[in-house]
């Protein structure tokens, strides 16, 4: 049985292309549907039939709902098409499965996986997951062989989106996303598939990394004047924020006020098309309920990771080689690199540098990454031990954004492709960046001093509400 359920894990995403495959060519339209695919499933696999509630679990979850233990499909299909957006719990626990490890639960990846005491454990039932204290990390997720924990996956509502001619709806891509793909595809392919599949155009979210890099770049020469005062960043890891913010409130008071770039994203996109839909494709999990947080809802409607949107690519019979490149220089090196720890330490500096040339306190960078290393960093601001540097930046998965848990990449190869990709821009630095410039127009704005002004239209756009 053990096994059996180790291989799980692989098959989760073959069990979500099934569905993607049978959804997007209209053959899953009625309940029989469902059940055929279990049928199937079930037979491709090896499983029986006590098995048969947690497939329909996974079937579910694949879908973006709920899983419900129940032992028939009921409106899953009706919710689906009404769907605006994916619910929280993003995490959630498959119901059925932890029994499987028994007495050797202890000696589970699992049972420590969760470095923020999210979870309790109990001997013969696995994990419970506290939603309130749950950073959706999804370390627990990538640890978990037999696939008792699983994150919701939202491309399903998508779907209805895509093929609707009056909806238009934009691809944002994180900075980590160059070379997910393939060693030879180019950003140019993906933009093409991924307009091929009906999305109006794809945005590099490292363009609004250009923006927030300038204006912390303002904050940092504004806020720190004395040699005791520190800034934290980085405003693009939710996982970071919520573990300053839920378990460090003296040291939060020191957080950027500035949006994430993904959040960023979703508010311009907005402002220059109205009534069109953003989904965000990252390496994260944790971004699934960045953008459900009450002040930050509405700027992202849905989001993907690189893993999935590798197997629809496959369920779709996409091959990015063959496509012909659309490419465009969207963004400079400075928001490119925002993808690997120090990025944006290195890029808010160089700003800082250019704005501020004869500061007589000048940005002192520490890069953390990893639960370790963050908690580590937080406790000694804590106490007052560390003073050496005064721009903290922390990325709660090692190495940043490339070793997020839904990447397709090594994260020291993701790295090194990144840095090249940076290096390849035309654009210079954030000030060089035209399309900043074209965008702000767009807005009625002439002024880049308004990306700091929290009291223009635009500025708002750049800080998370109060």
């Amino acid at each position: 049985m053990v096994e059996k359920f180790t291989e799980f894990q692989g098959k989760r995403m073959e069990i979500f292309r099934e569905v993607v495959k049978r959804e997007w060519n209209g053959k899953l339209l009625t309940n029989d549907d469902l059940e055929e695919l279990v049928a199937e499933i079930k037979k491709k696999y090896g499983y029986s039939d006590e098995d048969d509630l947690f497939i329909r679990d996974h079937i579910r979850v694949a879908m973006g709902l709920n899983p419900s233990q129940s032992k028939s499909f009921t409106y899953e299909l009706e919710d689906i098409k009404n769907l605006d957006y994916i619910e929280r719990p993003i995490v959630t626990k498959i119901e059925g499965r932890c029994e499987s490890c028994g007495k050797e639960l202890e000696n589970k990846d699992c049972y420590n996986s969760c470095k923020y005491e999210a979870h309790m454990y109990k001997r013969s039932k696995g994990p419970i997951i506290v939603n309130d204290k749950c950073l959706n990390c999804g370390t627990c997720v990538s640890s978990c062989s037999f696939g008792a924990i699983a994150d919701k996956i939202e491309f399903l509502p998508i779907t209805n989106l895509l093929k609707d001619e009056e909806k238009t709806v934009y691809a944002a891509v994180a900075p980590s996303i160059v070379g997910q793909f393939g060693d030879d595809i180019t950003m140019g392919q993906v933009r093409a598939a991924l307009k091929y599949m009906g999305f109006q155009d794809m945005i590099e979210v490292a363009l609004f990394a250009d923006m927030l890099t300038i204006k912390e770049a303002f904050e940092f020469d504004h806020l720190v004047k004395k040699e005791d005062d520190f800034f934290l960043t980085s405003c693009c890891c939710p996982v970071w924020i919520r573990l300053v913010e839920n378990n460090y409130p003296e040291v939060f008071e020191h957080m950027s006020p500035s949006v994430s770039p993904m959040i960023l994203s979703g508010r311009m996109l907005k402002k220059l098309y109205p009534d069109s839909k953003v989904v965000f494709i990252g390496p994260c999990i944790a971004k699934k309920s960045e953008a459900k947080e009450p002040e930050l809802a509405e700027a992202i409607d849905f989001v993907l990771t690189y893993s999935e949107l590798d197997e629809i690519f496959k369920a779709l019979d996409i091959n990015l080689a063959e496509l012909p490149a659309d490419e465009k220089d969207q963004a400079s090196f400075a928001g490119r690199v925002y993808a690997r720890t120090g990025g944006v330490s290195f890029s808010v500096k160089t700003v800082v540098n250019r704005i501020a040339p004869r500061r007589l306190i000048k940005l002192k960078a520490r890069k953390v990454d990893g639960v370790k290393e963050c908690k580590q960093i937080l406790e000694d601001l804590l106490v007052g031990k560390e003073r050496e540097a005064n721009f903290v930046e922390g990325m709660g998965c090692d190495g940043g954004c490339v070793g997020g848990p839904r990447t397709n990449i090594d994260t020291d190869k993701a790295t090194k492709i990144v840095n090249e990709y940076g290096e390849e821009s035309l654009i210079m630095t954030p000030f060089d960046n035209m399309n900043i410039i074209k965008i702000l127009q767009e807005l009625d704005s002439d002024r880049i001093e308004d990306l700091m002004d929290e009291r223009s239209e635009v500025g708002r756009l750049l800080i998370r509400e109060k």
